[in-house]
């Protein structure tokens, strides 16, 4: 999950994730198996399973896995999980996106409503924020020694079908229109770039900072309670949390 791109988010993410690496698996397994179910196992005929596998091998999600998983799930005994999107508002007004994979859509409503109801937000109907954000491919290519050229990756970015590129800290944020993520982080990966994520991300945009303290509290409560459940896939915000 991530609030929105900004690296200084994704990263304190990422230090979620290396904490728990089999919730990332599962729930990425959970998306494998949802865009099987809606486009079947070729990833050259399914691009939302492309994607997906992009996604994967971008947590470091063995190829071996990924296969037995597309393979799993195309057995019709196979779990039905089913893609979920819920919206509404955090304190202080902040939007937010849940996107969730689950087998029991009564159990994950009531769960997002508990999350909303019990941190002072409100869970709204579907729409009510999403005209907010923007959908775009968003692919963080890592830095973190220093040794990349910021015009040598935007070059092979542009060249790949990009559409922007920031650095931003120790990284640099490549973006692209949604269809075309998985060809372009698999065009940066080919000229050796290590990728800390590429997937489709929900951009916000405008940002809204929190300055009341209880507000502050509650909504990192939330987004707490959000990743502590195997449902939820993802969480876009556009709470300004530098």
């Amino acid at each position: 999950m991530s609030g929105h791109s900004k690296w200084a988010t994704m990263h304190r993410k990422k230090e979620k994730i290396d904490a728990a690496r089999g919730k990332v698996f599962t729930r990425i397994g959970r998306e494998l198996a949802v865009a099987v179910r809606m486009g079947g196992p070729d990833p050259n005929s399914n691009s939302k399973l492309r994607d997906v596998i992009a996604k994967a091998k971008a947590n470091n999600i063995p190829n071996d896995n990924i296969t037995r998983i597309i393979k799993k799930s195309s057995d019709s005994d196979s779990a039905a999980y089913e893609e979920v999107i819920y919206e509404g508002y955090a304190p202080g007004g902040v939007a937010v996106i849940v996107e969730c994979t689950t087998d029991n859509r009564n159990r994950t409503a009531a769960d997002m409503r508990h999350y909303f109801d019990k941190n002072g937000g409100s869970l709204g109907a579907s729409g009510c924020v999403g005209w907010m954000f923007d959908r775009k491919g968003v692919i963080v290519v890592n830095n973190e020694d220093g040794d990349l050229d910021e015009d040598k990756v935007m070059e092979d970015a542009l060249e790949a079908g990009a559409a922007d590129m920031e650095a931003d800290g120790d990284v640099f944020s490549v973006y692209t229109e949604p269809d075309d993520v998985t060809a372009v982080a698999e065009s940066l990966t080919s000229h050796g770039y290590e990728l800390l994520s590429a997937q489709v991300e929900m951009v916000p945009q405008t940002y809204i900072k929190l300055t009341d303290e209880t507000d502050i509290k509650n909504m990192q409560k939330m987004l707490d309670m959000f990743e502590d459940n195997d449902d939820v896939q993802n969480v876009w915000h556009n709470w300004d949390q530098d």
